[in-house]
């Protein structure tokens, strides 16, 4: 399945074939990598801070081009059934710990789930969504603006792009929310329309004192991990998903492929690429080259344990060191967002944490859980996924 040469797969407006890219000079779908219009206003930053995303927001003004032949390479790599890349030296993969350093957020917490638009027959006190939207945004989005329940990042941006100097609490806290908002949906969990925001969020901003309590790193990880699967679907012609971070993860693990130039290390790690602008030559034949680099790696060119340098630990926030994120880098649980359900393998590259590898033990078949999106009539994902909500309890 992992290898299959007929599937189809889009990166930012290019076609690839088996990682051989039909040339569309295009540069234009970028909204994972800034929130377009959208400034992060001081005022904002206690609700950021609270949520565990203000190192997120501050990497949005680093945030940097994405190599899409190197990235097409690697994905052409990742074996859904396990959840790694398989390489010539063994397995590895992007794991918690590595989200927390490339990101800065937090992966302890409540898992990110619910529903998906019919708030008000699950949660108590919930009004219909679009009422709930008016409530907590100050304003009604226009029917041209809405697909369903997303609206158009385009109004976001026009609506809130820039708080008014003069405003009051309430105000402030609703612009807040629409930063909030754009940020889950433009960066961390970004789709393949690319422009739009769904409003699966309005319970999450509708108490903004309570964001800091979910983990927002797993549910991103879980994302991520979701889009390259479905690559090995040959139907699916375009992947979503933080792209960036597995750029940062593949730079930071694999020094051979940096680009040179960038040795300033800041906070979030990812934040060390800024303004990283690959090479605009013909993606097809760099496709083919970073495939034959990758088949030419050893064992010694992938750093194990690359963030326990002194000069990572000069840079890192000690949020991310804390015991309970620490414990949950180690553990083989289920990740979620939403009804999307992957599972963090990390007990097959135990190396990245300066283990010794056993044989691993037999791949969890969970492709059945891969049909499953939220689409087809909405429900409560924890009810209707308890028992993969419940491992996650018990992480």
């Amino acid at each position: 399945m992992g290898d299959d040469p007929a599937r189809l797969y889009r990166l930012d407006g290019v076609t690839h074939i088996a990682g051989v890219i039909n040339e569309e000079p295009q540069r234009c779908i970028r909204s994972m990598r800034r929130q377009q219009g959208m400034r992060l206003d001081d005022r904002y930053v206690p609700y950021l801070q609270m949520a565990g995303l203000y190192h997120l927001a501050r990497l949005n003004d680093r945030w940097f081009w994405l190599d899409e032949a190197l990235v097409s390479a690697f994905v052409e790599r990742w074996h859904p059934e396990t959840h790694t890349f398989h390489m010539l030296f063994g397995e590895c993969t992007i794991t918690l710990q590595d989200v927390a350093y490339q990101l800065g957020l937090p992966v302890d917490g409540r898992y990110v789930s619910g529903c998906l638009s019919e708030f008000h027959i699950y949660i108590e006190g919930g009004r219909p969504a679009w009422v709930w939207f008016q409530e907590l945004l100050g304003v009604i989005t226009l029917p041209s603006q809405v697909q369903k329940y997303a609206v158009k990042c385009s109004w976001f941006q026009e609506t809130f792009g820039e708080c008014p100097e003069d405003a009051d609490y309430d105000t402030v806290c609703r612009y807040a929310r629409a930063y909030i908002m754009m940020l889950l949906g433009t960066q961390l969990f970004a789709d393949k329309s690319g422009n739009r925001i769904h409003i699966r969020w309005l319970p999450y901003v509708a108490r903004l004192e309570e964001l800091g309590t979910y983990s927002w790193g797993s549910a991103a990880l879980a994302w991520l991990y979701r889009c390259m699967c479905r690559v090995a679907n040959r139907h699916v012609v375009k992947l979503a998903g933080l792209l960036q971070l597995l750029q940062s993860w593949i730079f930071w693990r694999f020094p051979r492929f940096r680009p040179a130039g960038y040795e300033e290390l800041s906070w979030p790690l990812a934040s060390r690429w800024s303004g990283y602008n690959p090479s605009g030559s013909e993606k097809g034949p760099r496709v083919q080259m970073w495939r034959l680099r990758i088949d030419r790696l050893q064992d010694r060119e992938f750093i194990w344990m690359p963030y326990s340098s002194p000069d990572v630990l000069q840079v890192v926030h000690p949020e991310v060191l804390e015991p309970r994120h620490m414990a949950l880098w180690r553990s083989v649980t289920a990740l979620i967002y939403f009804a999307v359900i992957e599972w963090h393998q990390i007990d097959r590259v135990l190396p990245q944490f300066g283990g010794v590898q056993p044989p691993p033990h037999p791949v969890l078949n969970i492709d059945f859980l891969m049909s499953k999106d939220g689409r087809g009539g909405d429900q409560w994902f924890p009810s209707t996924l308890q028992k993969w909500h419940l491992l996650w309890d018990s992480r």
